[in-house]
C-alpha cells in the first residue's frame, strides 16, 4: 500500500492499495472469424455522441444549441456517467483560488437545475474565503483546501440523473439507452458513425461528426487514431474501484470525532488497515445520514481487460461489507449503518489519452498562459499556480478526421490529467467538443479547421468562461 499526502501537485490523494491480480482468462485459444452482413442504419444525423457521461451529456447539449441534430447512445441507462452511476456524487472545485467561478457554462446550469436539497457544499459569499473556523468546517466536508474554502458540492445522483436526461430531451436530442458502441464507421479514413450493439442486434449510426465521449477513447482507439497511456505510479488517477453508500449514520458525529479526537482518529485508521486492509474512510454526501466511500483505490489493473475489471469489482464489494461492519463495531456515528447502495458503474479513472494537435502539460501550470484556442478555464491544483486554460487542440486527434474527443481522456501528460478526468472539466471539455462538431457539421468542415473566434463565441453564448488572448477582445455573450 501507497499512503499519499496532498502536495502543490497532487490535491486529492488516497491509499494506494496494491494486490496481486488473479486467474486471467483463458489465452491464445485461437480466432473465430465473423460473417460479413448487412447492418441496419439506425439514424442519420449531424453529430453523433458516443457516452452519456458527463462530458458527453454536455456535448450533446451543446451541440444542439449550436444547431445541429444529434444522437446521444449511453450504454447504460441513465446520463451522468461517474457522477451518478460511478457514485463520485463529490464535484470537485469549480471555483478558482480567488473565489471566482470559472467552471461555468453548462456546469453551472446544470447544477443549478438540483432542488436545493439535492446539492450540499458553501454557500456563494463563502467560495474564496480563508476565514480559519469556515475553512476547517467545509475542510471536513470536501469543500476547502489550502485554508480556502470553494465550490466543491455533493450532490443527490438520481437528481442529477435525472436533470441530465431533461436538458438532453428539452434540447430535441435523440436519448438512445442500453446501446454498447463497438465499432467506429470509416470513410476515407475518417470516422463518419459507429456501428453498436443493443438487444435490437446491431445496428449503424451514420453522422457528420463524432464525439468520442466513451471516457477510454475506444472510438478514437479503435479507428486508429495515436494515444498514450503512461501513467504516475504514486498518484490515485489510475486506479480503479467501486464506490458505495452506506444509509443510517451520523456524519456530524463521525466529523466530531475525526476533527476533536486526531489521535483517537489515527489509532482508528491505523486499526483499519491492519484488520481490513484495504482501508477507506468515509465522505459526507448531500444528506447527514448517508456516507460516501469512494471505495480503495487498486493499482495495477487495467480498465480494458475484462478479467480485470471483474477482479476489481469483486474486491470492492467484499470490502464494503466489511467496512461495515468494521465501522459498526468502532466508529462513532456508524453503529446504525447500513449497507445503501454500489455503484452500478466501475470507478475508472484512466485508461487512454488522445494524442491531440495540442496538449496539456505540467509546464504550463505556473505560466499564466492563455491558448489562442481556449475553450474552458480549470482551477490549478493549489494556489502556487494560476488558473489553467485548456486548448480546442487537446480534443483534436493529430492526424484523425471526423471526430472530437472530451472527458478525461483528452490529450494530456499524467500530471494534468489527475485534474482534467473530474467531472466539473469534464462538463468544459464535453461543452467544447459539442460546440466545435457542431460547428464543423453545419459549415460542412472537419473539426480541426473549426473558426476559433467563432468556437469562442458560441461558447460564450452557452455561458462559458474564457479570457481574451493577446490582440482579441474577449467573446462575450
Amino acid at each position: 500500500m501507497i499512503s499519499g499526502k496532498p502536495t502543490d501537485e497532487r490535491l486529492l490523494v488516497s491509499d494506494i492499495n496494491e494486490f496481486e491480480r488473479g486467474e486471467r482468462g483463458q489465452r491464445n485459444l485461437g480466432t473465430m472469424r465473423e460473417p460479413a452482413r448487412d447492418i441496419p442504419v439506425y439514424r442519420e444525423c449531424d453529430v453523433l455522441v458516443v457516452g452519456g457521461g458527463p462530458s458527453g451529456t454536455a456535448a450533446a447539449v451543446a451541440a444542439a444549441r449550436t444547431g445541429a441534430d444529434v444522437v446521444l447512445l449511453e450504454r447504460y441507462n441513465h446520463l451522468g456517467g461517474l457522477s451518478t452511476g460511478g457514485l463520485v456524487i463529490w464535484i470537485d472545485r469549480m471555483t478558482d483560488w480567488s473565489g471566482q467561478h470559472v467552471i461555468r457554462g453548462f456546469a453551472q446550469e446544470i447544477m443549478d437545475r438540483l432542488p436545493a436539497d439535492a446539492v450540499a457544499g458553501p454557500a456563494r459569499e463563502e467560495w474564496g474565503s480563508k476565514d480559519p473556523a469556515r475553512a476547517a468546517h467545509w475542510s471536513q466536508r470536501t469543500a476547502a483546501y489550502h485554508g480556502i474554502v470553494t465550490w466543491s458540492p455533493t450532490v443527490d445522483p438520481e437528481h442529477l440523473k435525472l436533470a441530465s436526461q431533461e436538458i438532453v430531451l428539452q434540447e430535441k436530442v435523440r436519448l438512445v439507452f442500453h446501446s454498447w458502441v463497438a465499432m467506429p464507421l470509416l470513410e476515407g479514413g475518417k470516422v463518419r458513425g459507429a456501428i453498436f450493439e443493443s438487444k435490437a442486434g446491431r445496428q449503424a449510426v451514420r453522422a457528420k461528426v463524432v464525439v468520442d465521449a466513451t471516457g477510454d477513447g475506444d472510438l478514437f482507439a479503435r479507428a486508429g487514431a495515436a494515444y498514450e497511456s503512461d501513467i504516475e505510479a504514486a498518484d490515485i488517477h489510475h486506479c480503479m474501484n467501486t464506490a458505495w453508500l452506506l444509509g443510517g449514520v451520523d456524519m456530524d458525529r463521525w466529523i466530531e470525532f475525526r476533527a476533536g479526537s486526531p489521535e483517537q482518529f489515527t489509532q482508528f485508521m491505523s486499526r483499519g488497515r491492519e484488520e481490513v486492509k484495504a482501508f477507506e474512510r468515509p465522505f459526507v454526501s448531500w444528506r447527514n445520514d448517508i456516507a460516501l466511500f469512494m471505495g480503495p483505490r487498486q493499482s495495477g489493473f487495467s480498465a480494458l481487460d475484462v478479467d480485470d475489471q471483474t477482479e476489481v469489482e469483486i474486491r470492492s464489494h467484499r470490502l464494503m461489507a466489511r467496512h461495515l461492519d468494521f465501522y459498526r463495531a468502532h466508529a462513532p456515528g456508524f453503529e446504525q449503518a447500513y449497507l445503501f447502495l454500489s455503484a452500478p458503474q466501475l470507478g475508472v479513472r484512466h485508461a487512454r489519452r488522445l494524442a491531440g494537435v495540442s496538449k496539456m502539460l505540467r509546464a504550463h501550470w505556473p505560466t499564466a498562459q492563455v491558448f489562442d484556442d481556449e475553450v474552458g478555464v480549470t482551477p490549478s491544483v493549489s494556489p502556487k499556480f494560476p488558473n489553467i486554460s485548456i486548448p480546442y487542440g487537446s480534443l483534436v486527434p493529430v492526424q484523425l478526421d471526423g471526430l472530437l474527443a472530451c472527458g478525461r481522456h483528452i490529450a494530456c501528460d499524467p500530471n494534468s490529467h489527475g485534474f482534467m478526468r473530474e467531472i466539473p472539466q469534464c462538463w468544459i471539455t464535453g461543452q467544447a467538443a459539442g460546440v466545435g462538431a457542431a460547428l464543423a457539421a453545419n459549415r460542412g468542415i472537419e473539426p480541426r479547421a473549426v473558426n476559433i473566434d467563432e468556437l469562442q463565441a458560441a461558447l460564450a453564448n452557452q455561458g462559458a468562461y474564457l479570457r481574451p488572448r493577446s490582440g482579441k477582445k474577449a467573446a462575450t455573450a
